[in-house]
């Protein structure tokens, strides 16, 4: 069983090799002893379960939901332990899947998982356990791409801060309130939209110096890791990463059929069986037509 602890405890006094705290500075500004240092330090996934769902099944934790024959928290896990250059990864639960979560992780083998945390009553708790973070990942989304991973590891080599997003397709509203009826305030260019997405990743001064600041805010409840450094924290740029329409989050039981989909088409028999059938069709029209000349 892995042992319960604090986010913080963990990346900073890790079982192996110590842990990546980013210093708040860009690569650029490395002295070549620095930059070698920082290639070997770890890079280490928080993978946020200690959400409790409340748009979805009160009696059935989303966490832990199979999708496509496997739990929900399991894909989102598995996407950090296949990525060669995540070295470690922490799981944020709640008490009431912290006892399924563990046999999960057990019965599977994750090797990367070096604890599995407590989580606040809301996410900001969560996060605010968890210091000194590196990538920052909603548990149910559990298809996130490795080039997303990759995107986020790349660019806090020249960003402290960098959230994975999806360009807009459609057309954004700005609102407000006149009245009992929500207006539209204004109407941003869509090339400027994105849909935000995980992992949001951090350098460690940075996303620490940020939530300092927040906690001096009375009026400070976000939801979002990176708003907490675009509202504190103007003048510092986040990059953004490519993201997938396919890094969907599981919000509503409405979501699950799109997730079964999505679950079917990365499933390799699935897949050959998809092309087998396209590839069928294909002769099937050719050889309708052949002889209907």
């Amino acid at each position: 069983m892995i042992r319960v602890a604090t986010v913080a405890d963990c990346v900073q006094n890790p079982p192996r090799n110590g842990v990546a705290c980013g210093r708040g500075f860009t690569v650029e500004h490395m002295s070549k002893g620095e930059q070698m240092q920082e290639q070997k330090m770890p890079v280490v996934a928080v993978v946020l379960a200690a959400g409790f769902g409340t748009r979805f099944d009160e009696n059935n934790p989303k966490q832990l939901v199979s999708v496509g024959g496997k739990p929900i928290v399991c894909w989102s896990i598995e996407a950090f332990e296949n990525n060669d250059r995540i070295s470690d990864i922490i799981v944020v639960v709640n008490e009431r899947v912290e006892e399924t979560v563990n046999e999960l992780i057990d019965e599977a083998g994750y090797a990367k998982v070096r604890a599995i945390v407590p989580g606040g009553a809301e996410r900001v708790d969560s996060t605010l356990a968890a210091g000194a973070k590196i990538l920052i990942h909603d548990g149910v989304r559990p298809f996130v791409e490795e080039r997303s991973i990759d995107g986020c590891i790349d660019s806090l080599d020249q960003f402290n801060a960098a959230t994975v997003a999806y360009a807009s397709t459609d057309t954004i509203l700005l609102t407000e309130d006149l009245g009992d009826r929500k207006v539209v305030k204004s109407v941003p260019e869509r090339p400027n939209t994105f849909r935000a997405q995980t992992p949001q990743a951090f350098r460690f001064g940075t996303i620490v110096k940020a939530y300092e600041l927040a906690a001096a805010d009375p009026d400070f409840h976000p939801t979002d890791d990176t708003r907490v450094v675009v509202d504190y924290l103007p003048d510092e740029p986040v990059a953004i990463v490519d993201g997938s329409e396919t890094n969907l989050k599981i919000t509503t039981p409405s979501d699950m059929p799109i997730a079964e989909g999505i679950a079917r088409s990365l499933d390799p028999e699935h897949a050959k069986e998809e092309a087998k059938a396209r590839m069928h069709a294909v002769f099937a029209e050719a050889f309708s037509q052949m002889h209907s000349r």
